[in-house]
């Protein structure tokens, strides 16, 4: 009866990673943070406690200690469980609209708000007959409405 809500909690590792040297380890948190969790809502390898990352921290630095670099790392962690384990994910054409999307549409916002901009200065809204004036003419200096 209590074993369901325990299965619930997130996993302690039982032995905490050692590292042989400082740069090592450095090097290890470096790559860890730039992965996602698998299992985990944004959250990067280093910072879940699901156990698939306690497991999957142990491989990187198994990878690690087998002499693999950080981009063969990434590439068979890639291979495993596809882009998503990336959390800069490679630029590509399958992720050309992450990449560039947001500069297109702040490119697009700027060009809206500079054509409203340039429309209002220019006064082109009284002339036309199309603005807010319509309807409204100018007799002796004031303002009055033909309705």
């Amino acid at each position: 009866m209590l074993s369901a809500p325990l299965s619930a909690q997130p996993a302690n590792d039982p032995a905490p990673l050692r590292y042989s040297d400082p740069a090592e380890e450095r090097r290890f948190h470096d790559l860890v943070a730039e992965l996602r969790c698998v299992m985990c809502q944004n959250q990067s390898l280093a910072d879940s406690n699901a156990q698939i990352a306690h497991d999957l921290r142990r491989e990187v630095l198994d990878l690690m200690r087998q002499g693999k670099s950080d981009a063969q790392i990434k590439e068979f962690l890639v291979a495993r469980y596809g882009e998503f384990v990336l959390y800069r994910p490679r630029v590509e054409s399958t992720t050309w609209l992450l990449w560039f999307g947001p500069a297109l549409v702040l490119l697009a916002g700027g060009y809206l708000v500079a054509r409203v901009i340039r429309t209002r200065a220019s006064g082109t809204g009284a002339d036309d007959g199309t603005a807010t004036d319509l309807g409204r003419t100018s007799r002796g200096g004031e303002d009055e409405q033909e309705w």
